[in-house]
């Protein structure tokens, strides 16, 4: 007998993108609200979470329609293709995730949480507690996964480059500090998955595409450092009246009028 899962709620976080998704929980700085639904006494169900520092969040993965039975994961070596059910991707027969998230605490029907690979709106079909006894098996085996897969480098931004940074999330709601994060953390110029530019190799300026903005950067052995941002648009893609595909024009144009000789 096959069962109709329905959402308990919904998590309400600031990260929207695909992109913005951390490759695993442990590997984020964030935090979110689950929003448990009205009228359903979860906030009975919920109660006695307080006292737990993490939890299991089980979840659909809403954005995603297909699924393919082998996959690329970041960590693959040589690009090699890997059995679906071997990885954590998302695309899978059944749409099911499933994070480990830390628990900050609870107020109702409303769940605070931290630390998590989930994006906003995404429907929560349960929450279980963590518990380490039985959760935690430090000494397994990890397959085809390399035994450390600590991220290589820290991503640095100047007082420019944070400046900016601040200014497009507030105006646009893109967090290009997680992005950066989140694609330049391990193997920097990888780019098989990521929109790389090599501007000039000698001398060491890179840039990182991420919707229609670029981020300039440099790398020393353990850090990539962030310069600047910069808009892709020409100048004449900006004028008034043109065309505006991503709706994100006027964004950039007051962002060059708070950041001049940026473009």
């Amino acid at each position: 007998m096959e069962n109709n899962y329905k959402a308990i709620g919904y998590l309400k976080c600031d990260e929207k993108y695909r992109f913005e998704t951390p490759r695993q929980g442990v590997l984020a700085d964030n935090t979110g609200v689950i929003e448990l639904n009205a009228q359903c006494n979860f906030e009975q169900a919920a109660l006695d979470l307080e006292g737990f520092d993490r939890i299991w969040v089980i979840y659909d993965f809403h954005l995603n329609t297909t699924w393919k039975p082998k996959v690329k994961p970041p960590r693959s070596k040589d690009n090699k293709k890997i059995s679906v059910f071997a990885t954590r991707s998302p695309h899978r027969p059944n749409s099911i995730g499933m994070s480990c998230v830390q628990l900050e605490r609870v107020e109702g029907r409303n769940i605070f949480i931290k630390n998590f690979d989930l994006l906003h709106n995404t429907p929560i079909l349960d929450i279980k507690p963590y518990l380490p006894y039985s959760d935690s098996f430090p000494d397994s085996k990890t397959g085809w996964l390399p035994g450390d897969i600590e991220p290589t480098h820290h991503c640095i931004f100047s007082k420019l480059a944070d400046e900016q940074s601040d200014f497009i999330h507030s105006a646009y709601g893109l967090n290009l500090k997680s992005f950066a994060d989140l694609q330049l953390s391990s193997d920097p110029l990888k780019g098989d998955r990521k929109r790389l530019f090599v501007i000039d190799a000698q001398q060491n300026h890179y840039q990182l595409g991420c919707r229609t903005w670029r981020l300039h950067f440099t790398l020393t052995e353990s850090e990539v450092l962030i310069s600047r941002i910069s808009s892709s648009y020409e100048t004449e893609e900006l004028a008034e009246g043109a065309a505006d595909k991503y709706n994100d024009k006027q964004v950039h144009r007051n962002f060059l009028n708070q950041f001049p000789n940026t473009l």
